[in-house]
């Protein structure tokens, strides 16, 4: 009796595996790669860095110099210019001609002159725009005092009024929540990289599946493991690849943001941003990337690719358009709110506003919910199209011939 052959058909799962390990290999040896991870690290420190050192000098907006002939509007000046939060430094100079001295070589940005009845002010070349305002500010109290004075009153006691003088606030029917200049940082920061992570690893599937389409390795491949699996393998190693990409990146931000003293929030404030990061990544990349396949398998030619998956990119686009454009002067706004909840935007707007901070957290587990629910179905469709189209090549393959049955 023969002694029957084992049986050396690989398993579903190892075929993914096979071909998941190939691409991450390939990419992760691959200079491109390497090099395209260390710039944009490096555009991520050397942005920080900057940003301290900008935010560094902690100085006045501006710096004006007063004689003793108007030294009386020294005081006034500075409640102005706080009045519409504007800080100002003050210097008393000895004389008109000093002052235009410390004009000349850049110490003060403006010089108050004149008798001290009426505000004259002279600069170098020209007065910054909220510096004119101050000023003119300054003129209409100056003006008011003199009115005041002219009637027999007391300008101190009246400005001691109108100081005092406040409104009362009661409490608003909906809690707000506040934003810090840190949190709207982080979540653009956010969106940014995930836009980039997205349109660039996204396209590199599409990219690949054309690349072996062309050079006939398809042919070769789809003889031993089935077309689902060469689709899935694909996206998992390209996946694979992007994540460490973007560990690397938002990991190296935080931790030089936190080391540099520009990220002053929590550190597991700062740990939750770049968790999120990944999850919405992930989400985000599995769910354009199986799309970004089957696409790319209906052109046989690499400047077709564009084309073909632009349909796609438009919503990854207008989500990461609507949420740098819209959330920094609105974080709150209902539109976006919305926008982020479904599905093919959520992967560029939530991870923003998720970490602005205030989402809900209903609104977080929903906006989850529907992208995982949806993925079976946009991978079963692209298996489809992918089965039908890949093996087709010459002129573009419509999707609708696609999606026929093989």
């Amino acid at each position: 009796m023969s002694t029957p052959l084992p049986d050396v058909r690989m398993s579903p799962a190892a075929a993914v595996g096979l071909v998941a390990s190939r691409e991450i290999s390939t990419r992760v040896k691959s200079k491109a790669f390497r090099v395209a991870t260390v710039v944009m690290l490096l555009l991520i420190v050397v942005g920080i860095l900057l940003i301290k050192l900008v935010s560094g000098g902690g100085g006045a907006d501006s710096t004006v110099g007063y004689t003793p002939a108007t030294a009386a509007f020294s005081a006034p000046l500075k409640a102005s210019g706080q009045a519409v939060d504007e800080s100002i430094d003050l210097t008393q100079v000895a004389d008109e001609a000093a002052g235009r001295a410390k004009l000349a070589d850049g110490s003060i940005d403006a010089l108050l002159t004149g008798d001290g009845k009426t505000v004259h002010v002279q600069v170098k070349k020209d007065l910054d725009g909220k510096l004119s305002n101050v000023l003119q500010l300054l003129s209409r109290q100056v003006a008011l005092d003199q009115q005041i004075s002219a009637l027999g009153g007391n300008p101190a006691q009246f400005q001691a009024a109108i100081a005092s003088a406040t409104f009362v606030e009661d409490p608003p029917l909906e809690q707000p929540y506040d934003y810090n200049g840190q949190q709207l940082v982080l979540g653009i920061a956010a969106g940014i990289l995930i836009y980039l992570s997205l349109m660039i690893n996204g396209q590199s599937v599409a990219q690949g599946v054309v690349e072996e389409k062309t050079s006939r390795v398809v042919e070769l491949l789809l003889s031993t493991i089935k077309p689902w699996q060469l689709m899935a393998g694909k996206v998992l190693g390209i996946g694979v690849v992007g994540l460490i990409q973007m560990l690397v990146i938002g990991a190296g931000g935080v931790i030089t943001g936190l080391a540099a003293g520009v990220l002053t929030i929590s550190v597991s404030a700062a740990v939750g941003t770049v968790v999120w990061l990944i999850v919405w990544y992930l989400l985000g990349f599995f769910m354009y990337s199986i799309v970004f396949a089957a696409l790319g398998a209906l052109v046989s030619r690499q400047e077709d690719v564009g084309g073909a998956t632009m349909p796609a990119l438009m919503f990854v686009i207008a989500g990461y358009v609507v949420g740098i454009s819209v959330l920094p002067s609105d974080p709150g706004n209902t539109f976006v709110e919305v926008l982020s909840v479904i599905p093919v935007f959520a992967p560029t707007l939530m991870p923003m506003r998720l970490a602005m901070g205030g989402v809900p957290v209903w609104e977080a587990v929903l906006s989850v919910g529907l992208v995982v629910l949806m993925i079976p179905g946009l991978i079963w469709l692209a298996a489809r199209i992918y089965r039908n189209a890949v093996m087709r090549s010459g002129a573009k393959v419509k999707l609708r011939d696609a999606l026929r049955a093989a």
